[in-house]
């Protein structure tokens, strides 16, 4: 069996530049790609559960359907204040209703897809555990925490990208830090409404954002922080394999 690695294409790019190889052709590439794995030895990727694989799919399907309904709702909103064919309207409203539809099955779907495996019937369990931890929310932590192998909480919250990016170059230039933002914005907009519910009934996180408001930090960079505590409190309650307990009250 031969080892595969699979790369974020940004940072493969990243180092080629920094060979200085200004074109991309295909004798160019096996060569970068060739010192790339040599120098940095990324760790071979382990393709996830079939239960995860198929967990993912219906997410993702449900992202997308609940995607469609947005934008069809906003337009049977504009048809309140604009003069549009019956027709229109009718055709609108069939295809919400086909949406909604199509959405609660989804989510029974994913509800009996993980009934279905202990394991994954009591991670659900545990991460619904965590104040503000819903059962959507524990889905997509479910399929991230579960499709990928991460020794640290740290890592998890990496590949979500929250983590802080700091610019500084001796004294003059001094940027404000800003969120990584890479991986799955889908994910990073679930995980924000989650905490902002969690600065309120979330002990651990209330704390933490209450102490970053105190110190002067900005509301985005606090509610950037109870983003990251979340998701190292979902890696924690799984890995320990142990229900939510506050650290602080």
């Amino acid at each position: 069996m031969v080892p595969l690695s699979i790369l974020n294409p940004a940072q493969v790019k990243h180092f080629a530049q920094g060979l200085a190889v200004k074109s991309k052709t295909d004798a160019s590439d096996p060569v970068v790609l060739a010192r790339y794995g040599a120098l940095v030895k990324p760790p071979a990727w382990e393709p996830p559960p079939p239960e995860i694989t198929e967990l993912k799919a219906l997410i993702t399907r449900l992202e997308a359907i609940e995607g469609t309904m947005r934008r069809e709702l906003n337009r049977v909103e504009k048809t309140t204040i604009t003069d549009v064919p019956t027709a229109v309207r009718e055709s609108l409203e069939k295809s919400v209703s086909f949406l909604k539809e199509e959405q609660v099955r989804l989510e029974k779907t994913i509800r009996e897809h993980i009934d279905q495996h202990p394991t994954l019937k009591q991670d659900r369990h545990l991460l619904e555990s965590i104040p503000a931890v819903g059962p959507k929310t524990a889905w997509r932590m479910l399929a991230l925490l579960r499709a990928r192998t991460f020794t640290r909480a740290p890592q998890a919250a990496a590949y979500v990208g929250l983590v802080p990016i700091e610019y500084q170059s001796g004294t003059s230039v001094l940027k404000r830090p800003r969120l990584s933002k890479a991986g799955d914005a889908r994910l990073r907009a679930a995980l924000y409404m989650a905490a902002v519910v969690a600065t309120q009934y979330n002990p651990d996180i209330r704390r933490l954002y209450q102490h970053l408001i105190a110190r002067g930090k900005t509301k985005m960079s606090a509610l950037g922080a109870a983003m990251r505590k979340l998701v190292h409190i979902c890696f924690g309650v799984l890995k320990h394999q142990r229900p939510y307990q506050p650290q602080s009250v």
